[in-house]
């Protein structure tokens, strides 16, 4: 079989996990939150981790572990309905480890091969092609650490900061420098190596600083979004949010 060939199949395998964060305490959202857990929230008749949930059954991963802490009961009734894909409890409820603890945790379960990972707060109105199926196509191992899936700044519903990332025509990622604005925004998905956690003694700890760190390497990548993406951080964005799919169904 021709080398490029085989290249071109490894990049393409669909990540079979997924790191699913749920166990924030969505301060942002409140009052809505001292009752009902962020990914919780209906968002045009669902739950906002369904969008996430849906996402990735469509895009054939196999598993999805969801990390818990508020209101973390809730969360677990709700996913404990779902069949596709197979859901798998982090549980956070001793000690809150933000998004970077949260995964060396999961880690036994998430397995040795690159994962996905994705926020609860935030989704999309697909284009014409399949976001995470574009992801697996893009991913390229030998010259990645993340690929984050990134959309137009400008041009998402929800976005009250400045941006966080200018892409390279090669698709390198560089952070938005302070003062500036940046044209792409991470939209709360990407693909991460598990290696970037390995030896990690921390417990507790932000993801964001290894994302920077990649880039340094110069080995963060993006991959711009296709369709419509909506972040849905406070109350008032609920409403922008369902006016957007709204205006999709037309």
């Amino acid at each position: 079989m021709n080398p490029s060939l085989i290249q071109s199949q490894k990049r393409a395998k669909m990540p079979s996990a997924a790191m699913v964060f749920a166990a924030g305490l969505g301060t942002r959202m409140r009052p809505i939150t001292d009752a009902c857990p962020k990914p919780l929230v209906r968002v045009g008749g669902r739950a906002l981790m369904d969008y996430t949930l849906d996402a990735l059954a469509q895009a054939g991963v196999e598993r999805a572990i969801v990390n818990v802490h508020w209101l973390a009961d809730q969360i677990e009734a709700h996913v404990a309905t779902r069949i596709r894909p197979q859901i798998l409890v982090s549980d956070e409820r001793e000690k809150l480890l933000d998004q970077g603890g949260g995964i060396v945790k999961a880690l036994p379960q998430l397995g040795p091969d690159p994962f996905f990972i994705c926020n609860t707060d935030a989704f999309w109105i697909e284009g014409p092609r399949s976001n995470l199926q574009a992801m697996a196509d893009a991913w390229d191992g030998d010259k990645m650490d993340v690929l984050l899936l990134v959309a137009a700044t400008a041009n998402s519903v929800g976005v009250d900061w400045p941006g966080d990332f200018t892409m390279a025509p090669n698709g390198k990622l560089t952070q938005r420098g302070e003062g500036h604005v940046a044209p792409f925004v991470y939209s709360g998905f990407g693909i991460v190596k598990p290696d970037l956690f390995a030896g990690e003694t921390r417990d507790v700890f932000r993801l964001a600083p290894t994302f920077f760190e990649a880039a340094a390497r110069g080995r963060l990548h993006g991959m711009r979004l296709d369709g419509l993406w909506l972040h849905v951080g406070t109350p008032e964005a609920i409403s922008e949010a369902e006016a957007a799919i709204a205006r999709s169904q037309r």
